[in-house]
């Protein structure tokens, strides 16, 4: 019976997790090296993530350099940020690459407000699928008691209102930092 509760827990960890994970690449304006994490370089014939051929360092708040390790893979590495479509102009000066990240409109704030609030839903949903879940594997223990079930579907109702608020106390943080300006 225990094992079915820090499953559910396991799981709901993961979910705000992944939403976390989601939250970052959502741009708030400001230089975050996460926006890249999604940047394959075909590298002497190999996809390879940009982080492992670079340093990706922020000499300003809305600047991030990446210098190769091998001076002669920053066209390769220009052309996939291209190709990433992450919406940034890379700026090759021979030695590294540039990324200024403009200024977000106020209507820009508000578009990826909404993206935010849908990844937040998003996780919603999967803690609920968890908590379904979770309460079909209580239905189907044969050992427990009616009582003991239904402490236990309690004890999983209380996990997922606390993972609840845990996403709108994050969704809350990462709507000020996009609109702050």
């Amino acid at each position: 019976m225990e094992d079915i509760l820090l499953e559910t827990e396991t799981k709901m960890s993961e979910a705000i997790e992944a939403m976390q994970r989601r939250f970052t690449n959502v741009r708030a304006g400001r230089a975050n090296p996460a926006i890249l994490d999604g940047v394959m370089v075909s590298y002497y014939g190999t996809d390879t993530p940009l982080k492992q051929l670079a340093t990706i360092s922020i000499p300003e708040a809305r600047q991030l350099m990446i210098k190769p390790f091998d001076k002669s893979s920053l066209s390769t590495i220009e052309k996939a940020i291209f190709e990433a479509n992450i919406g940034l102009t890379p700026n090759n000066n021979g030695e590294s690459i540039i990324l200024n990240i403009p200024a977000l409109t106020e209507e820009t704030r508000k578009e990826y407000v909404k993206q935010v609030k849908q990844i937040a839903e998003d996780c919603k949903v999967s803690l609920r699928n968890i908590r379904q879940d979770a309460n079909n594997d209580i239905k189907k223990l044969e050992e427990a008691t009616e009582d003991d079930k239904k402490g236990m579907s309690e004890d999983v109702q209380d996990l997922i209102n606390e993972y609840n608020k845990k996403v709108d106390a994050l969704l809350k943080e990462k709507e000020e930092e996009l609109l702050q300006v």
